[in-house]
């Protein structure tokens, strides 16, 4: 990490950890919003939300790499996506 950070590692050897799985309740919990409200925030359907949340299914990379942010750092995301709009 120290020689990523100062330069001296090999940048294109970097690769992003995706997770496996993602606790979609415990973030959208965390921020205090219904399942309706961080679907309509963050930009997925209300029953994505829902098969997540009930282990029906699981969220696609993408999907999983966006949560993690959102776990992180909603405020970026939000904004983010308010200027897309």
């Amino acid at each position: 990490a120290t020689d990523f950070v100062s330069g001296k590692a090999d940048k294109s050897a970097f690769r992003v950890h995706v997770p496996e799985t993602v606790d979609v309740k415990a973030i959208r919990k965390a921020l205090t919003l219904t399942q309706n409200e961080f679907a309509l925030r963050f930009g997925f359907t209300l029953g994505a939300v829902r098969d997540w949340e009930q282990g029906r299914r699981q969220p696609e990379a993408s999907a999983r790499v966006l949560l993690k942010v959102i776990e992180k750092r909603p405020d970026i995301v939000t904004e983010i996506l308010g200027d897309a709009a």
